[in-house]
């Protein structure tokens, strides 16, 4: 097999990396066969159209496949000028969303405007806006980062507020995506690890001592140790979950065959999507999207190690945050559906239902995208004649005609 064989749809003379978009793609494309199979009863139960949220979700799909276009085609640089106004504007969204927020299942999470068939999810945009502002931040401070506590707490004062905004909404699983996201990006930046230790000490006592404070979360936590002590009750989604992962086995019960989605299993197309994936494509489809979504992470990592070889280190460390965010926000979903972790409001990137998360996650893999070609071009200027940065070696034909 060739060096170019080898490289594949990475090759350095790619305009960008062709399995990040082939990961991401996939992902999207199997989110919405899943959100239709999913969706049929509960949406011909509501509306009496069976594809309602099928059809919904094909118009996000478009209109997410259009912002991540757009995103391709604005420069690194408008995005590391406007880090601190996005903040700005992220954080202004989640306190209006306590103000004027529309309230769902108890939470204030979401925005409407008479007459827009859509909410706006605002801890998805501050999300990403928060990503691109610490980018930008440690690329200006980086050397005080890695030396002084000053600068290293900065940005973790900034997270505080973001974060008891999202508490009063409540919504504790983008709390602990972001403040993840944030504490990665440090470590990452080489941060000294002994600080890591301290702050990991204080977030865990406060986390329990949050955790314990209202009888619901306690409810939540003792039931997620065991649900079917209160199947019926608390522990009845994560117990329907579970019966939807039994009775996927090896291969799966088949595309559409679910029962669990027969209003069994609640939010069976949003938050709980990845079990109606096992149930009807079994284990091995299970298995094939985890490594959709691992492919996915570490070509973001893998174009964010290019982008701080070829000495851009916004674009690097932007590269990073979407990168764990993704990762850590797929992680919690499949875990909360599997049993592993306490039943949080997190959908699954790409693949579950949901316009806002869907908008932002396009847009994510659309920044990465621009990284990839922007660190490419930066690079073969640099060096037009040597191996491009996270490129292969030279073709064997070319090394025996140098000879």
């Amino acid at each position: 097999m060739t060096a170019r064989h080898k490289a594949g749809l990475s090759y350095q003379q790619q305009p960008f990396d062709g399995w990040l978009l082939v990961a991401a793609l996939s992902l999207l494309l199997t989110g919405w066969v899943m959100v239709t199979s999913a969706s049929t009863e509960v949406a011909s139960g509501l509306t009496g159209n069976p594809y309602y949220f099928s059809i919904r979700h094909g118009i996000f799909m478009l209109v997410s496949l259009g912002a991540a276009l757009l995103v391709v085609r604005v420069p690194l640089a408008w995005w590391r000028v406007n880090g601190p106004l996005l903040l700005l504007v992220g954080i202004a969204l989640l306190g209006l969303v306590l103000l004027v927020g529309r309230e769902i299942n108890g939470s204030k999470r979401w925005l409407s405007a008479p007459g827009v068939p859509f909410n706006l999810q605002a801890s998805e945009v501050a999300k990403l806006c928060l990503i691109i502002y610490m980018a930008g931040y440690l690329e200006r401070f980086l050397p005080q980062v890695r030396r002084e506590w000053g600068a290293f707490l900065r940005p973790l004062a900034v997270m505080v507020v973001v974060a008891l905004l999202l508490i009063l909404e409540p919504d504790y699983g983008a709390v602990v995506v972001m403040t993840g996201c944030v504490m990665g990006m440090l470590l990452m930046a080489g941060a000294p690890i002994g600080r890591f230790v301290l702050l990991m000490a204080g977030v865990v006592a406060l986390g329990f001592y949050i955790a314990i404070a209202e009888p619901y979360r306690l409810a939540r936590l003792t039931s997620f140790a065991d649900p079917w002590a209160d199947q019926f009750a608390s522990g009845y989604q994560l117990t329907q979950a579970l019966i939807a992962y039994g009775r996927g086995h090896w291969l799966g019960l088949g595309l559409g065959n679910s029962v669990q989605k027969l209003f069994y299993l609640p939010e069976a197309h949003t938050d709980f999507v990845f079990a109606v994936i096992a149930e009807e494509l079994g284990l091995f489809g299970a298995i094939a999207v985890v490594g959709l979504f691992a492919l996915l992470i570490y070509r973001a990592l893998a174009v964010g190690r290019r982008a701080e070889l070829a000495r851009l280190p916004f674009a690097a460390y932007l590269s990073y945050g979407i990168a764990l965010v993704i990762g850590s926000q797929a992680f919690i979903n499949i875990a909360v559906s599997t049993g592993m972790l306490p039943t949080k409001g997190l959908t699954l990137p790409l693949l579950s239902y949901g316009g806002s998360s869907l908008l932002i996650s396009c847009v994510m893999v659309g920044l990465l995208l621009r990284v990839d070609v922007e660190t490419r071009q930066a690079v073969r200027r640099a060096s037009p004649t040597a191996p491009k940065a996270g490129g292969s070696v030279p073709h064997r034909h070319s090394q025996g005609a140098r000879k």
